[in-house]
């Protein structure tokens, strides 16, 4: 880990904001020395029955950095996600923010515009989003200074970013008790995906790392956060000194008993557009489409 630049001497202050029906956590990091902050994982609401978007989770975190005179930055996203769609251009548009992800979204775009078979018009460059993180790159919140860690195996445009003492690992993580996210999407990889956590827990141990997504597994609490002592010592998946092919044999095992995620047909043709819904037809309607036995 000595390639990156670690300060843990910098302490930003993180708020979270759960969203129930995806079990996601959003954060606001916010420089304490400054008015400056970032958003991570926005989330935007979908009844996807009635085919009705809302914003009341977004709009919460708007609400906050409003009242509290910040100034946002930056809109991270951890990786393309497939159990929520992303808040992400509803928030910059009223308040600001640059939107950042992964530059493995490439390969993404890739995969899922073959697989919601959209034509030449959508373009499979990243180009939607405002900035694309590579492995060791580092950006300012204020006077934080971030970096971006590429942890794939979930998805291949994972991040994990690392800001002071706090750092936010999408779902290459869960808390102890949850383990580790699953790797059999498109360009997922168990193997890839046990590198990847090694790599978030060679972090300094009393790093702080927030999950995107928590369950409360045994009726427990819903929590966001752990260190990475506490993961290497107690995950029920990777710590204690389980092996790669301990992990791979468990975690395919696990994967193929899972079930596909109830938001993941219009949540990647979303996200993978950074947050923005597919084009509008000639009548200003958009709509999802539904590959049959596609994923």
């Amino acid at each position: 880990m000595t390639d990156y630049p670690i300060d843990m001497s910098r302490a930003p202050e993180v708020t979270h904001f759960f969203d129930g029906e995806s079990n996601t956590f959003s954060y606001i990091v916010r420089d304490p020395g400054s008015n400056a902050c970032a958003i991570f994982d926005p989330v935007m609401e979908i009844d996807y029955a009635a085919g009705r978007l809302t914003f009341d989770h977004a709009d919460r975190m708007i609400a906050h950095i409003e009242e509290n005179g910040l100034e946002l930055v930056w809109l991270i996203e951890t990786h393309v996600h497939a159990d929520h769609l992303s808040g992400a251009p509803y928030i910059q548009d009223r308040i600001g923010g640059r939107i950042g992800v992964g530059a493995q979204i490439v390969a993404i775009q890739e995969t899922f515009g073959k697989i919601f078979n959209e034509g030449t018009e959508f373009q499979r460059d990243g180009s939607q989003f405002d900035h694309l993180f590579e492995d060791g790159d580092t950006y300012e919140i204020g006077g934080l200074n971030g970096f971006a860690m590429h942890t794939p195996g979930h998805t291949p445009a994972c991040m994990t970013h690392v800001i002071g003492n706090a750092a936010f690992v999408g779902d290459t993580l869960f808390m102890p008790d949850s383990g580790s996210a699953r790797a059999d999407f498109p360009g997922g990889d168990a193997g890839i995906l046990y590198d990847s956590i090694q790599k978030v827990l060679s972090l300094p141990d009393a790093m702080r790392l927030f999950m995107c997504h928590d369950y409360g597994p045994n009726g427990r609490d819903i929590l966001c956060e752990t260190t990475v002592a506490e993961e290497k010592a107690q995950n029920i998946h990777v710590g204690g000194g389980k092996t790669r092919e301990d992990f791979i044999a468990f975690r395919t095992a696990r994967d193929a008993q899972l079930k596909m995620p109830r938001l993941i047909i219009p949540a990647l043709q979303v996200n993978m557009r950074a947050g923005n819904l597919p084009p509008a037809d000639e009548d200003g309607k958009a709509f999802f489409k539904v590959p049959i036995n596609g994923l």
